[in-house]
């Protein structure tokens, strides 16, 4: 038995990848980086190699017993191949941005699996350390070994059927990454809908619901309808749209908006109330709009809870300030109308 000194790596997920994570060493028996995604070698497959000192192998071309493979590199975006050495028990670094899916997903797991993963996201971790295994022979690079077939290999066909071969290689990879990229944004857009947008669509329906049938907002409505006829009248409604304890009820439906605007709407038609009322009116109405997504919106923002718990009064607060002013601004610009 030889010793020698085995270098752990971590491979962490890119941007937007999926995982926490993979430490891979090797030991007596794993000493295999299998890269399953044509064309040769990945790049990412001889970084992880040259670090831990295993051996980088293209699986396309050689078989390797599973019981000695330390990773599996492969290029998939959500189908099959995806899950097949997870469910081997196999450690496998996806260069696309890859999550669980496809028939064998429920083998995806976090201990076995990372995807978007590039040659920065690949790094020699602290945990270093002695480990014994059995003596090997020495073997070239794999940059030797591909100068030795250039060299020695080199016929006029040799070069054109690498040249052919070459040149479809790179369209599948081409086409494959396209392809990944259509599939990754469509999981992405359907976990989005079931896990965001559908929970915050049944929040606003129930809140809408509530007010609705409590009537507070048609009464709100229907009180400040009659004082809407006056720029002074707008700026209260405006007022009271945007209190910090108001707009977020008000805001689901926008039913004060559609009150009054249905009102002024239909007595400046008939001339009852002078044109120029219309864009002060808009911004009147329209104090509490969104108020209702604020918390929501820092939160998809990736906001910090101490972020969301100041943030949220904050912008409430702020509305009452700008909101009149907007009618000001509003009531001012429509001269000449």
């Amino acid at each position: 038995m030889e010793t020698y000194t085995s270098r752990a790596v971590f491979v962490r997920p890119g941007e937007g990848g999926w995982g926490k994570g993979l430490l891979l060493r090797t030991d007596g028996k794993r000493s295999k980086v299998l890269s399953v995604t044509g064309g040769g070698v990945h790049a990412v497959a001889a970084r992880i190699a040259e670090l831990t000192g295993a051996e980088a192998v293209d699986g396309f071309t050689t078989s390797v017993p599973d019981e000695e493979v330390l990773c599996a590199v492969i290029n998939c975006g959500g189908t099959a191949r995806i899950g097949v050495y997870p469910r081997k028990g196999i450690p496998t670094v996806d260069v696309y941005a890859g999550a669980p899916g496809g028939p064998l997903a429920k083998f995806i797991t976090e201990e076995l699996f990372v995807s978007a993963v590039g040659v920065d996201e690949v790094n020699v971790s602290e945990e270093d350390g002695p480990a014994a295994v059995p003596p090997r022979a020495e073997r070239p690079s794999t940059r030797e070994v591909a100068a030795t077939v250039t060299g020695g290999e080199r016929t006029r066909f040799g070069r054109a059927f690498n040249s052919v071969s070459g040149v479809f290689v790179k369209f599948g990879s081409g086409v494959g990454s396209i392809v990944n990229t259509m599939l990754a944004s469509g999981r992405q857009t359907i976990e989005l809908t079931l896990h965001t947008i559908l929970p915050f669509m049944a929040y606003v329906s129930l809140l809408l619901g509530i007010v609705t049938y409590t009537g507070v907002a048609r009464w709100m409505g229907e009180f400040l309808s009659p004082i809407a006829s006056n720029p002074l009248g707008l700026v209260v409604i405006s007022l009271v749209a945007a209190l910090p304890f108001l707009s977020p009820i008000l805001g689901p439906g926008a039913a004060i908006a559609q009150v009054i605007g249905t009102l002024m709407g239909s007595q400046i038609a008939i001339g009852a109330l002078p044109v120029q009322y219309a864009l002060p009116t808009l911004f009147a109405i329209n104090g509490q709009a969104g108020c209702d997504f604020i918390p929501v919106g820092l939160a998809l923002g990736e906001a910090k809870p101490e972020t969301v718990a100041v943030g949220t009064p904050a912008v409430l607060i702020s509305r009452m300030i700008t909101a009149p002013l907007a009618v000001i601004i509003a009531w001012a610009a429509s001269f000449g109308l």
